[in-house]
């Protein structure tokens, strides 16, 4: 969900990708002058930003990313034949990620435009499994910004472009489900999840693409969903599954899971333990920069006023006012 427009972090992470500035071809040639192979040098670059994100968030990743993926557009634009192909097909890659740290930290116009960037060029390069990866981020935005319904025509694309039994198509199918939760389409919800279990159980490798996805996966996507249609003890338990099982190294999902399970257990009429579990999440939204994390902190904020005099209840919202600034 995006971070509501009153809640802004205090270090003033909102206009970070903003600040990035293009780098010229030339500083482009000079800095990549010394590779042997521009095409390794940036697909290892990426994957180091990828882990990067997971333990830090996008906080320091974005910038990064950005300096570097203006590089790789200048020096595949001074390329040509096989090699300018190689290369866009890479700069896709970079434009999806930058579209994904964007919406992270709650910039919703700039996630829009590398996510448009990236499908574009998915189509130039006639790679049809990141155009159906890409449609299913599409799909996965338009519920984050509000837009469900757009959500559900987005993820139907990607479903018909994905490969049929492939996790490209598990990856469409939980978009579905979500977007049906955020609607209020319970029994759509259930019936789509079971779906997407049932393919990825025959489902093929597919490389790099969900090569994530496992059942906890997809059950701890269901609890997001249980969470949006209201039925907050089931989503409370698949929270707190997925948490117990989380690997370490996944430092910002964690500080998603736990403000998620925080707001379940809100909802399931218990304040003190989710005043507790949204403490834990506190500091890793601060580190991170999450707007995921800050959000849905926001949202328990709101949801805690009321039980202020509960044992931790005012030390959560405490600590959450000197993360944030609270614009009159």
């Amino acid at each position: 969900m995006p971070v509501p427009r009153r809640v802004v972090l205090a270090s003033g992470l909102a206009s970070l990708a903003a600040s990035v500035l293009p780098v010229p071809a030339a500083a482009a040639d000079m800095a990549d002058s010394g590779m042997d192979s521009p095409i390794e040098h940036y697909t290892h670059l990426r994957r180091v930003l990828i882990q990067t994100d997971n333990l830090i968030g996008p906080r320091h990743v974005l910038p990064a990313l950005q300096q570097h993926l203006a590089r790789l557009t200048a020096r595949r634009r001074n390329a040509q034949g096989l090699d300018a192909l190689e290369l866009l097909k890479l700069e896709t890659r970079y434009e999806e990620l930058a579209g994904w740290l964007a919406q992270d930290i709650g910039d919703e116009r700039t996630a829009h435009g590398h996510t448009a960037k990236a499908l574009d060029a998915s189509h130039i390069t006639g790679d049809t499994d990141l155009t159906a990866y890409i449609l299913g981020r599409e799909a996965q935005l338009a519920v984050e910004t509000g837009h469900p319904t757009d959500a559900l025509g987005l993820a139907a694309a990607a479903r018909r472009t994905a490969r049929p039994g492939s996790r490209l198509e598990v990856i469409a199918v939980m978009h579905q489900a979500h977007a049906h939760a955020v609607l209020g389409k319970a029994v759509q919800v259930l019936r789509t999840y079971d779906t997407a279990l049932t393919i990825l159980a025959r489902a093929r490798d597919d490389g790099v693409w969900g090569s994530w996805l496992d059942e906890s996966y997809i059950n701890t996507a269901r609890a997001r969903s249980l969470a949006a249609l209201g039925r907050y003890e089931q989503a409370a338990a698949g929270f707190d599954a997925a948490l117990l099982t989380l690997p370490a190294g996944y430092r910002r999902d964690r500080g998603v899971y736990l403000a998620r399970a925080a707001r379940a257990h809100a909802g399931t009429g218990n304040p003190v333990l989710a005043a507790g579990i949204g403490m834990q999440a506190i500091a890793i939204g601060a580190e991170t920069g999450s707007a995921r994390i800050i959000g849905q902190l926001d949202r328990l904020d709101h949801t805690l006023a009321s039980a202020a005099r509960e044992q931790g209840v005012a030390q959560f919202r405490e600590a959450l006012d000197r993360i944030v600034l609270h614009p009159a």
